[in-house]
C-alpha cells in the first residue's frame, strides 16, 4: 500500500452520516484507495459532520485542530470537512481553520472524487454545498463488505421545522428515493448475505410524500418480501405522520422488526406547542395504546428534551408523569442545546444549565427504574436474537438483539456468527441489557 494511495473518515453524528461515511468510503476505493486506521498514515483525510448539538460541534472544531499538525508535517494532506456542519457553516469554516482543503455539504457527497481530483490539481480552497431545498443526491451504493447488517437511506432531509432542530436548515426539505431503486439496493445486498436492513430517514413515515403511488406502508410491505432479510428496522418516526397503514403492515409482516421508536421530545402540551411537534400529549397515548393493541409484545422507545426553553417546574413534573404513564422500555434524553438560526435559540426563558442538570438526572433515574422493571418481566424467558458478534469486552461473550431491540448478552456456545438467529434464555435481566444461555441456533 502507498502513502499516497490511503484514506481515513472521522465521523460523527446520526446513522445517516454513517451511511453517508459508507458511500463515500465506495468513492474512495473506486478509485484505488486503501482505508486506514491511523490518522497519521492516511494520504486523505474527511470529517463527517454533525452540528444538532453545540457539544458536537466543539468536539469536531478540536478534531479540525489537532489535524493542522498532520499538515504542517505533510503539506500534500488532502483534509477535507463534510456533512451538516459543512453545510452550516460553509466557508466560515476556511476562516477558522485555513488548513482545510474543501468543504462538502450534506447531498453532496457524490461530488467527493471531482472534488479532490480538483483539489489535487489547483491546491485552492473549494467548497461546494447543496442547495437550500435539498433533493435526493445522485445515488452512490456502498459494497456490504460481508456485514450482516447495513443502513439504508430512503429519504433525506426533513419538512417538520421543530423549533429547536437545525435538520432542516442544513438537509434540505422531504426528498424521497424512488422505490425501485431502495427494492433494487436492498435484493442486492441479500444476495450478498445481509441479513438486517434499517431504514434511514428524518421521518421515515414521510416517505413517498413526494412520489406517485408509493408510501412508507408500501415500502416496508415490499421490503418484507425479499428474500434473505430477516430484518428490518427503520428510524427515525415522527409519531405525528404514523398512520393505521403501517401500524398494520408491521403487525402482519414476517420480518418487519416490532420495535416502535417514538420521539415525544416532551410530556407538557405547552412544550411541545413551543417545540412545534404538531400533536398534543393526548394524541400520543392515543398512537401508544393503538401501537400495544395491534403489536402486542413490542418495545417502545423515546426522545426526550430536558430544558428547552420556558420549561417550568409544573412542566417538567408533567414530563416525569407522562414517563410514568406511557412505560418506555428506554429513553434516550438530552439537555437541550441552543442552535444558531432555529427559532428556540432566541426564545426568552432560556433555562439555567444547573437547573437542566439536576431535571436531566431525574428523569434518567425515574427512567432507569421503569426500564428495570420492563426487563425483569424476561427473567426465566427465551427469546430469538440476531448475532451481532463479541461484546466489547470479552470475545467470549457474544451480543445480539431481539426483533423488539432489547440487546441480549450470552457467552457463545457454538458456532454462531453475526446474522444467525439463536434462541436466549434469560436469566440476569438489568436495566439496559438482558444476560442469558444460549439455547441452539437456527
Amino acid at each position: 500500500m502507498k502513502y499516497n494511495d490511503t484514506y481515513k473518515i472521522l465521523t460523527y453524528g446520526c446513522q445517516m452520516n454513517e451511511s453517508d461515511s459508507a458511500r463515500m468510503s465506495m468513492q474512495l476505493e473506486s478509485i484505488g484507495y486503501k482505508a486506514v486506521d491511523s490518522l497519521t498514515d492516511a494520504a486523505i483525510i474527511l470529517i463527517n459532520t454533525c452540528c444538532v448539538r453545540e457539544s458536537a460541534e466543539n468536539k469536531i472544531y478540536g478534531k479540525i485542530g489537532e489535524i493542522k499538525h498532520l499538515k504542517q508535517q505533510n503539506p500534500s494532506l488532502i483534509f477535507g470537512v463534510v456533512g451538516c456542519m459543512a453545510q452550516k457553516n460553509g466557508e466560515q469554516l476556511f476562516h477558522r481553520a485555513p488548513h482545510i482543503d474543501f468543504v462538502l455539504g450534506t447531498n453532496k457527497i457524490h461530488e467527493l472524487n471531482n472534488v479532490i481530483n480538483e483539489i489535487k490539481h489547483s491546491g485552492h480552497h473549494l467548497t461546494d454545498l447543496a442547495p437550500a431545498d435539498g433533493g435526493v443526491p445522485q445515488e452512490v451504493l456502498p459494497p456490504s463488505n460481508n456485514n450482516f447488517s447495513v443502513w439504508v437511506p430512503i429519504m433525506y432531509g426533513c419538512n417538520n421545522f421543530c423549533t429547536y432542530c437545525i435538520v432542516p436548515y442544513v438537509r434540505g426539505r422531504e426528498h424521497s428515493r424512488s422505490l425501485q431503486s431502495i427494492l433494487t439496493e436492498v435484493t442486492n445486498y441479500a444476495k450478498n448475505g445481509v441479513r438486517e436492513i434499517t431504514l434511514l430517514g428524518q421521518n421515515v413515515n414521510s416517505y413517498g410524500k413526494d412520489l406517485p403511488d408509493t408510501n412508507f406502508a408500501k415500502l416496508l410491505y415490499e421490503l418484507d418480501k425479499i428474500t434473505g432479510i430477516e430484518r428490518i428496522r427503520y428510524m427515525t418516526s415522527h409519531p405525528r405522520d404514523l398512520n393505521d397503514e403501517v401500524i398494520n403492515v408491521i403487525k402482519n409482516g414476517r420480518h418487519i422488526c416490532t420495535h416502535f421508536h417514538l420521539p415525544v421530545q416532551h410530556g407538557s402540551d405547552r412544550i411541545l406547542k413551543a417545540m412545534n411537534r404538531g400533536y398534543t400529549t393526548t394524541e400520543y397515548k392515543t398512537l401508544i395504546k393503538k401501537v400495544r393493541s395491534a403489536v402486542p409484545g413490542c418495545s417502545l422507545t423515546t426522545d426526550i428534551i430536558v430544558g428547552f426553553p420556558g420549561e417550568t417546574d409544573e412542566d417538567f413534573m408533567s414530563m416525569l408523569n407522562f414517563l410514568r404513564e406511557i412505560r418506555y422500555d428506554a429513553a434516550y434524553t438530552f439537555l437541550y442545546s441552543q442552535r444558531s438560526g432555529t427559532p428556540a435559540a432566541a426564545m426568552a426563558e432560556q433555562v439555567p444549565e444547573n437547573i437542566k442538570k439536576k431535571r436531566l438526572k431525574q428523569l434518567m433515574d425515574l427512567q432507569n427504574s421503569i426500564s428495570l422493571d420492563i426487563n425483569k418481566t424476561f427473567l426465566g424467558k427465551t427469546v430469538d436474537v440476531m448475532v451481532e458478534g463479541p461484546s466489547r469486552t470479552d470475545v467470549q461473550v457474544y451480543t445480539g438483539r431481539t426483533s423488539n431491540n432489547k440487546i441480549i448478552l450470552w457467552k457463545k456456545s457454538g458456532n454462531e456468527k453475526p446474522g444467525d438467529i439463536v434462541t436466549i434464555k434469560i436469566t440476569h435481566p438489568q436495566t439496559w441489557v438482558l444476560k442469558g444461555d444460549a439455547q441452539y441456533a437456527k
